[in-house]
């Protein structure tokens, strides 16, 4: 996890820099961000000269600093990092964005517009990635939102925490500087078709809606009160903390037991958020072990400083109601209309790890008491963009059909999709990984096009 630093500290852990020939830092980050040349220059204290290096590649560069899995990648790849000592890019990122805010350093000129008009649906990672790069190639961009403020995911998934707000919000205000458009409080599909989109004279559509749906658990008990998605969560959190949201609809309250189901990076956050709202336990559950887990080791390791439990080899079977709950643990109190309707417990198989390393079922079960379970078991893509227009196909799971050339544009000619949508969950960065791949695609396509076109006159 990235941390804040001051000047002196930055420029120190900079001058560490070896100045590799073959700079496996930047092999290491999924946009190739030029590692070396910023780092160079951070170290040589021109910051304005590093910001100009970043901005480059990258339109999120505080947010990434942020909340990007460096441990993983770039600084994974750092020769250092095989004495334990490797170079802390994502902190030096966080230093020159957040230098770059406060002074004002603004090193691309706002998009004049001439080369084409392309709408984005969504502005999560994917979204902002492609407004931003097409802006930077002289398009004009309008991004379509349906929420009442951008952000996606950057805004209502992550918690405060590990991504303050107001980072999002002026990454957002710098996309506004180069030119892009931002409508909110429009969902395409229902508000607007993509038809619609072209009959305004948009030359192509992006399509970065993530994956909007959660999934569930089915197992019996999941109509009791008190099961929450972890995206649901999430979302009703940052509201509710804005003032937006009365914060009784967190639905979380003051001395609750919590139970988590999953292991990801969502589920770490969702009981990071959970255990700063309840003086009660909270408890992430995973049917697998420590060393299965799909989170980030820092996340993993940060909730269990923070007070999280962890119960491994656990397989959810069914919630329990106060009924069934006292029937099970011999217990005598008195009945009332909400003991079979709200959830009182959870009820899990063991699990073993065999000798082959396959997760089996030894017979023998477990009761957690609880008052709330946080779902954090997957996503999958909305369908009302897709339902309501012609000739976008998905595969069996809900996600979008993309072609490689031009590189993300869908079975139907000008509409273009990456992320989540199409790639299902993945981090910030590798969603601006295959944006950056499909905003090329989008030049490549209305070029070729506007050429067609001018051939043919």
């Amino acid at each position: 996890m990235s941390k804040k630093m001051t000047m002196q500290e930055a420029i120190t852990e900079a001058k560490r820099c070896l100045n590799c020939s073959r700079p496996l830092c930047r092999t290491g980050c999924p946009i190739e961000n030029n590692i070396p040349e910023f780092v160079r220059a951070l170290s040589e204290g021109n910051i304005g000269t590093a910001y100009e290096t970043i901005a480059e590649r990258s339109n999120l560069p505080a947010i990434c600093g942020r909340v990007c899995a460096h441990e993983k990648q770039c600084e994974a790849h750092c020769i250092l990092a095989k004495k334990n000592a490797a170079i802390p890019i994502g902190s030096l990122e966080m230093f020159i964005a957040d230098f770059a805010h406060e002074y004002g350093l603004n090193p691309v000129p706002p998009s004049t517009g001439k080369r084409g008009k392309v709408a984005v649906i969504g502005s999560g990672p994917a979204g902002l990635t492609v407004a931003g790069d097409l802006a930077k190639m002289d398009f004009a961009v309008t991004i379509f939102e349906g929420q009442p403020e951008p952000g996606g995911v950057l805004l209502f998934g992550i918690p405060e925490f590990r991504l303050e707000k107001e980072v999002v919000r002026r990454e957002i205000n710098i996309l506004r500087k180069l030119g892009v458009e931002i409508v909110t409080e429009k969902l395409i599909g229902p508000d607007m078709t993509v038809d619609d989109l072209f009959a305004q004279g948009y030359d192509a559509i992006f399509m970065g809606t993530g994956t909007a749906l959660p999934r569930t658990l089915d197992i019996p008990g999941q109509e009791l009160s008190g099961i929450l998605t972890a995206t649901y969560f999430l979302k009703v959190v940052v509201l509710a903390d804005s003032g937006k949201l009365d914060k009784k609809e967190v639905l979380i309250h003051d001395d609750d037991d919590v139970v988590v189901i999953g292991a990801g990076n969502v589920a770490i956050d969702a009981a990071r958020t959970a255990i700063r709202r309840t003086t009660g336990n909270v408890t992430v559950l995973y049917h697998k072990t420590v060393e299965d887990m799909t989170c980030l080791p820092s996340e993993y390791e940060a909730a269990f400083k923070e007070g999280v439990q962890f119960k491994f080899l656990k397989k959810p079977l069914g919630y329990l109601n106060k009924k069934q709950m006292r029937a099970l643990t011999n217990t005598r109190a008195k009945a009332s209309p909400a003991d079979e309707t709200e959830l009182a417990g959870l009820l899990v198989q063991n699990i073993v790890k065999d000798q082959e390393g396959n997760f089996v079922e030894t017979g023998g079960q477990e009761i957690i008491p609880c008052d709330s379970v946080i779902l954090a078991v997957g996503q999958r893509p909305a369908a009302r963009i897709v339902s309501t227009t012609k000739g976008i196909q998905v595969d069996d799971r809900g996600f979008v059909i993309t072609k490689e050339r031009p590189y993300g544009m869908t079975t139907r000619a000008g509409v273009f999709s990456s992320g989540d949508v199409v790639h299902g969950p993945k981090t910030v960065v590798l969603a601006m990984k295959e944006s950056k791949k499909v905003a090329a695609g989008i030049a490549q396509y209305i070029d070729a096009k506007k050429l067609l076109a001018a051939c043919e006159e």
